[in-house]
């Protein structure tokens, strides 16, 4: 059964804002929607990628909330949305926005130098149990991540203290994968895909990732931290969100065009391609699932330590 023809169009050139340096966790989704939008004619009028970038995500969110009531401006979500309102690095979340749909989850994986000492997970488990400040750990795009929190997990459930972990935080998960090359840090907690490059060519070593299930390719030998009794499995989701005070024409119109993007076999090539895995919500589901987020994000960093 086909939708039914949305009654509101663009009428001008679209903004899609990637709160993410070019080759970022909110920029490849960006472009790769850019491209798709392109390809099968699913928007009249050309969309524009901006980069906005600074406070984990958060001066793109800045940058939609200014325009309230423009359809022409859409942004890419994440994590950070919800937790920087628990840090005060923001001082509202999705629900002053318009979310229009889910997309996907991505899993983060843990990383060191292909010579570093630290040569599997138990290893920084040990070292994570015993120090948990021994060792310093690149990761974006902001405290209160997934990736923070699975870091967080590992050494609370290796015995550690979570507040003496060394972190280092950066725009971009390229920059924190930039950060352990250098020496600067001996591991790196990053999206899986952002590490992919340097695993090829054998500069880097998977030592797990957070996964429900084992990933393939590069990644298949490289266990889920459930697998190694710690009780984590959590993705990194990205969407797609809007300005405040959209019409329900505008949101529908988005969220069918979102809908048609994630049907074309450009996308699920893209999804496997980078370690991507499926998880379409339309607007309604995904406003309930980032309620849930919300809430199960705060109990995670509550119960670590991170906020009170």
């Amino acid at each position: 059964m086909n939708s039914p023809t949305p009654s509101w169009k663009p009428q001008r050139e679209i903004e899609l804002i990637a709160g993410t340096p070019p080759g970022g966790g909110q920029d490849r989704p960006a472009r790769t929607l850019i491209k798709i939008f392109a390809d099968e004619r699913l928007v009249e009028f050309p969309v524009k990628l901006i980069n906005v970038v600074g406070k984990g995500g958060g001066k793109a969110w800045d940058y939609l909330l200014e325009r309230p009531g423009d359809p022409h401006v859409l942004a890419i979500s994440s994590p950070p949305l919800l937790t920087n309102r628990f840090f005060g690095v923001s001082d509202y979340d999705h629900a002053a926005l318009t979310p229009i749909a889910n997309l996907y989850s991505e899993y983060v994986a843990f990383v060191a130098r292909a010579d570093s000492s630290i040569a599997d997970m138990p290893e920084l488990q040990r070292r994570l149990g015993a120090n948990a400040g021994s060792v310093t750990v690149s990761l974006a795009t902001a405290l209160g991540t997934t990736n923070h929190i699975a870091l967080a997990q590992v050494a609370m459930q290796a015995g550690g203290d979570v507040r003496a972990l060394s972190i280092r935080v950066f725009d971009s998960a390229r920059f924190a994968v930039a950060d352990v090359l250098a020496g600067n840090a001996e591991v790196a907690a990053v999206s899986a895909v952002s590490a992919a490059p340097e695993i090829t060519d054998g500069q880097l070593r998977p030592l797990a990732v957070t996964a429900p299930k084992r990933l393939g390719g590069i990644f298949a030998q490289a266990p889920t931290l459930l697998e190694l009794a710690v009780d984590c499995d959590g993705g990194t989701w990205r969407g797609v969100l809007g300005a405040p005070q959209l019409s329900e024409a505008q949101r529908v119109f988005w969220e069918q065009t979102l809908q048609a993007a994630t049907r074309t076999e450009q996308w699920n090539a893209e999804l496997d391609r980078q370690f991507w895995m499926s998880g379409f919500l339309n607007g309604a589901q995904c406003a309930a699932f980032l309620d849930r987020e919300r809430d199960k994000l705060r109990a995670a960093m509550t119960a670590l330590g991170l906020v009170h």
